[in-house]
């Protein structure tokens, strides 16, 4: 049966909108409660059902910092309460400090409002079972037939208490500082540091600054309203301003909830996830065996022939990083990631984390005495030409001849000098036609064959 709630990275939406409104979240909390309550007392690692020192379920509540915020914590918390479970209440946090905060404090879920990149008009909610991974698919099609039940509140001495945990921010800020080489430090870099005005504001300036870094942090100024505004990873410019301005050496730019990475070097070049990863795979093949890692359909293709060319099998995934961890975890693989910048370095995270991912990268640099770009000579990106092309409710582009015999051409003509990619928009009547190629001509002339021949077929 397929889901009617939870998308790839939990509930999402616009405020006021269904479905995130304060009813529908009251329920989803009772809902999520429930199951959580159903479970057995301790089901060991990757269960969902360990219980708090009250012998009740407990679960942990982070937010980002979108106004909206505090409307959907309190009806997250009476939904929880309503169901008998717990609830530790964190305030500000970043997502993957959710993650690890549920696993150190042997919780039974962790939960997490927030609308990761989007603006501050939308919010979401997404779970982590107790060892820190994302809910299981079943586990989220429990809770959504729980909610087609009643609302029906345990008795009064079962209720659910919460308190707020002050140390919560300290805690991830050692957790983060623990995956930085002991032998190494930061101290003689200066670093800009964008937290997006969103959850790292707090948080992630500091993991940086007691490694020894002078950090000239922006986007700390959070007003519920400026969430990702203009800065941010999403929004790289502010950061490569300040990086030039400051005389910085680098610059880290992480989302709103602080699970993406893009950096800045001294010279004002961008450094996508793609980069980014190759960067942290090259390193760690140099201490370690790297057998393979993960991207998704849209990685460049100069990521995977650099890779090939280090010995490093390369897997595509869906689109989504819940898709490259699930590639991983099937491969027994550790890092992976996507262009976005979301980054999995499964040797010190269960999950993406924006702050640790930029550290792995500092790591290298500090390992090697080599600049970011020194590090990544041997990656050559191939240029991308994206066309998106409207078509008509139904068309079947993938039994379309013309459209086959078009793509056909253009593979034989880029032969292993480039690469095609034809996906349907998720949310729209769009078909998207990317093409890779060597040249940025090459690439925008194959994609524009493309969107011809597609429309000659319908």
């Amino acid at each position: 049966m397929g889901r009617r709630y939870f998308g790839t990275d939990g509930v999402r939406g616009r405020v006021g909108e269904a479905p995130i409104t304060a009813d529908f979240v009251l329920r989803l909390g009772f809902a999520a409660g429930k199951v959580l309550a159903g479970a057995a007392p301790a089901q060991g690692a990757g269960g969902i059902g360990s219980a708090g020192a009250s012998g009740r379920p407990a679960v942990i509540v982070g937010k980002d910092t979108r106004v909206s915020g505090y409307m959907l914590e309190a009806a997250l918390q009476a939904g929880f309460s309503a169901a008998g479970v717990d609830v530790l209440l964190s305030g500000p946090i970043p997502t993957p400090a959710v993650a690890y905060l549920t696993r150190a404090l042997r919780l039974s879920a962790g939960v997490v409002i927030s609308a990761s990149h989007n603006p501050y008009e939308d919010n979401g909610i997404k779970f982590f079972s107790a060892d820190g991974n994302k809910l299981p698919d079943e586990v989220e099609a429990a809770i959504e037939a729980q909610m087609d039940g009643p609302i029906a509140c345990v008795p009064s001495r079962s209720l659910g208490r919460a308190r707020r945990i002050d140390d919560a921010a300290g805690r991830y800020i050692e957790f983060c500082k623990s995956s930085f080489p002991g032998a190494l430090d930061l101290r003689g870099l200066r670093l800009v540091v964008d937290c997006a005005h969103g959850a790292g504001y707090h948080t992630t300036p500091h993991v940086f600054h007691e490694l020894g870094a002078d950090v000239v942090p922006i986007g700390v100024s959070p007003n519920g309203l400026n969430i990702n505004d203009g800065c941010g990873a999403t929004e790289t410019e502010a950061l490569r301003r300040a990086v030039i301005e400051h005389k910085a050496d680098l610059g880290i730019a992480v989302d709103g909830d602080a699970d993406r990475l893009m950096m800045v070097d001294a010279a004002g070049r961008l450094y996508n996830g793609d980069e980014l990863l190759y960067v942290i795979v090259r390193d760690r093949r140099e201490r370690e065996p790297v057998p393979g890692a993960v991207g998704t359909l849209m990685s460049n293709l100069g990521l995977e022939q650099a890779l090939g060319r280090l010995g490093v099998q390369f897997e595509r995934a869906k689109v989504g990083d819940r898709y490259v961890l699930e590639t991983l975890q099937q491969k027994g693989w550790r890092y992976g990631g996507e262009s976005s910048g979301h980054l999995l370095c499964l040797d010190c995270h269960t999950t993406g984390d924006g702050t640790i991912s930029a550290l792995q990268v500092l790591s290298a640099i500090r390992a090697s005495g080599a600049t970011l770009a020194e590090l990544c000579a041997d990656l050559r990106m191939f240029p991308q030409k994206l066309v998106n092309v409207r078509i008509d409710k139904g068309f079947d582009w993938k039994g379309s001849e013309t459209l086959a015999r078009a793509r056909e051409e253009v593979e034989r003509e880029l032969g292993d000098e480039g690469r095609i990619l034809i996906r349907p928009s998720g949310t729209e009547p769009l078909l998207r036609l990317m093409v890779e190629a060597r040249e940025a001509g090459v690439a925008e002339q194959m994609a524009h064959r493309l969107a011809s021949a597609l429309g000659d077929a319908h």
